[in-house]
């Protein structure tokens, strides 16, 4: 199959004289899901009312589509499910691994790593006792950290702030080597890259699907468990879903067989519509050919901001091996030329203390959107467009 981008563009509802390179933070409106929530809305939940738990196979939605995302991150069949937010996905993978690796208690992650996978991380070593505790090194270094007392490593495969990569296969590699397991954040390389979580032999991995995948802000996240780990792995946050037979309305917990334990509350019906919808675009997409398209896209960026923009530091790696689908350049005022850029057309986002990120996405960005961000950028910071007190006044989201 040979990915048609130009085609794909096609298929969102991208605002006119926009420039929108903030897919990393939240993917834009595909123009099929609204009709696809809507129908949902009014001819499954208006005209089926409790039925739609059967007669729209809502009930199955979170394994249906798990097996959708499983083909996008190199996972087997019946490993994925979906449902709730990354932070409790994280919870409870973090909780399984510290039960299964019982006779260790050190969590090792990087400085890099999302801070809400930092939290959870926290908040239960709080929860478990003082004798369990997180490692946090820097990226560079995390290799170098995995040890005979590391339990389990919560890495994000990409950084948020940098799109700097880690080499998932060595990186779990060494922690098989020294007994530990293994959780892979996928947040930033579910659908921005490829990504083989069977063929790197991860223990568990989690993501969102709001950024690259398109679900609508807030959409549900997914969990995946190996298969060797399915049936062993014990789901520290028992929801009735996670059941083995949710609606025999025991009082007792008994975990369902393999990924269902992993299901906790009641699936979000409205946003894995959404979900669905969006999925169907990447029914047309060699992620092979996405990656190409998105190490094109970057290095066209890279050079044009660097030719141009001297102030603006390149924090993202050059290497493609290490380089995600974002680019990010430092600069003192970053916040200020974010805005500067958003008032002009071109939307990223900015990450403290100093950091300007851009998304790029092959499914509606091509190489023309990269030559007017980068024209307008340069016409911002030649100018110190961006030194204005409107841009400068703090927004509560960044």
């Amino acid at each position: 199959m040979t990915s048609d981008f130009a085609a794909t563009k096609h298929l969102f509802d991208l605002p006119p004289g926009i420039t929108y390179l903030d897919g990393n933070s939240l993917g834009p409106l595909p123009h099929a899901t609204a009709a696809r929530v809507a129908r949902t809305v009014t001819e499954e939940w208006g005209q089926m009312l409790i039925t739609g738990w059967n007669r729209a196979g809502w009930m199955d939605q979170p394994t249906r589509i798990g097996d959708r995302i499983a083909r996008l991150i190199g996972a087997e069949a019946g490993h994925v499910v979906m449902g709730d937010t990354l932070s409790i996905k994280v919870y409870q993978a973090l909780a399984s691994c510290l039960e299964l690796n019982h006779g260790r208690r050190v969590i090792l992650s990087d400085s890099g790593n999302f801070p809400s996978d930092l939290y959870m991380a926290q908040g239960l070593c709080r929860t478990l006792g003082p004798e369990y505790s997180l490692k946090v090194v820097a990226p560079e270094d995390v290799a170098g950290a995995i040890d005979d007392s590391i339990a389990v490593t919560l890495i994000t495969e990409v950084d948020y702030r940098t799109g700097r990569k880690h080499d998932m296969q060595a990186l779990t590699a060494r922690a098989h080597a020294k007994g530990a397991l293994t959780i892979w954040d996928l947040a930033h390389s579910a659908g921005a890259l490829p990504v083989d979580l069977k063929g790197c032999h991860v223990d568990f991995a989690v993501g969102c699907t709001y950024k690259y995948l398109n679900s609508g802000p807030g959409g549900p996240a997914f969990i995946y468990v190996a298969p060797r780990l399915a049936a062993k792995a014990r789901p520290a946050l028992s929801g009735w879903l996670g059941h083995e037979a949710p609606f025999a309305f025991d009082q007792d917990y008994r975990p369902g067989a393999g990924i269902e334990r992993m299901r906790v509350g009641t699936p979000p019906i409205l946003q894995l519509a959404a979900l669905e919808s969006a999925l169907d675009i990447w029914d047309m997409v060699d992620l092979q050919d996405l990656r190409m398209a998105s190490l094109a896209l970057t290095d066209q960026f890279i050079a044009g901001v660097e030719a141009a923009c001297p102030t603006l530091t390149l924090v993202t790696p050059r290497t493609h091996s290490e380089r995600g689908s974002q680019v990010s350049f430092a600069h003192p005022e970053g916040y200020a030329i974010m805005q500067a850029l958003i008032a002009n057309g071109v939307i990223g986002d900015f990450r403290a203390p100093d950091i300007l990120r851009f998304g790029f996405t092959p499914l509606y960005i091509d190489s023309a959107d990269v030559a007017r961000a980068t024209q307008i950028l340069t016409g911002i910071m030649a100018r110190n467009l961006w030194d204005r007190p409107e841009f400068k006044r703090r927004a509560k989201v960044t």
